[in-house]
């Protein structure tokens, strides 16, 4: 059976990366566009429905649903990569890789849902919020420092890790807690450059946690 793959694709949240990791490996993909609430900014309840989380991204390969952009990346990569967007497994980049996937990842979620609630509910620069700009600050500085001489966080090599790990800084950016990072604002201007990317934008819709370049005309 020719595996069919279907991106539930909420807008402004990770599930732009998969629908950007798909076009980066030229793989045939369907999308389901679901939109946030204006008001709350949650999924529609058509998520609920559909996966028991109710959490976007699904991936739908023929009718057997994975959520979660870490187990998708590493699902995807492994089923269709063919050695693409990931170092060899028995390199020395290989452990840094699953790092950047998961591990960073992990660490910037709470600072930054600290942050937004703290902005939601008029918290700015209470105890809690400024906790966790010193917890965001130390994600940033780590993702910074690991780009080194670059260009992408492996080196010369792009892969996946700089598609799931780029979210980081783009949200500290909506947050103004990007300045001071001269080194995630160029790699996220030459991740935009990619036309993976700009074909992520015309499939997946506008992005605006990529400012101009997820701007669709």
């Amino acid at each position: 059976m020719t595996a069919v793959l279907t991106v539930h694709h909420l807008n402004d949240s990770r599930s732009q990366k998969i629908v950007w990791l798909l076009e980066e490996l030229e793989l045939p993909f369907e999308i389901v566009h679901y939109r946030r609430d204006p008001v709350t900014l949650m999924g529609p309840s058509a998520l609920k429905a559909l996966h028991p989380l109710g959490k976007s991204p699904v991936l739908d390969e023929n009718g057997h649903l994975l959520c979660e952009s870490g187990a998708i990346v590493d699902y995807v990569l492994a089923r269709y990569g063919k050695g693409r967007l990931a170092p060899d497994p028995a390199g020395p980049d290989h452990q840094r890789f699953v790092e950047c996937l998961y591990s960073a990842v992990s660490a910037a979620t709470n600072p930054i849902m600290i942050k937004v609630y703290a902005r939601a509910f008029g918290l700015s620069g209470g105890p809690m919020d400024q906790s966790a700009d010193a917890e965001l600050a130390r994600v940033l500085h780590y993702i910074e420092d690991g780009l080194g001489a670059g260009p992408w966080l492996l080196g010369a090599q792009f892969t996946a890790a700089d598609i799931q790990l780029s979210f980081i800084p783009e949200l500290a950016r909506t947050l103004g807690s990007i300045a001071g990072y001269p080194g995630l604002e160029s790699w996220l201007d030459r991740l935009y450059t990619r036309p993976g990317f700009k074909r992520s934008i015309l499939r997946g819709g506008t992005y605006q946690f990529a400012g101009a370049a997820g701007i669709v005309a």
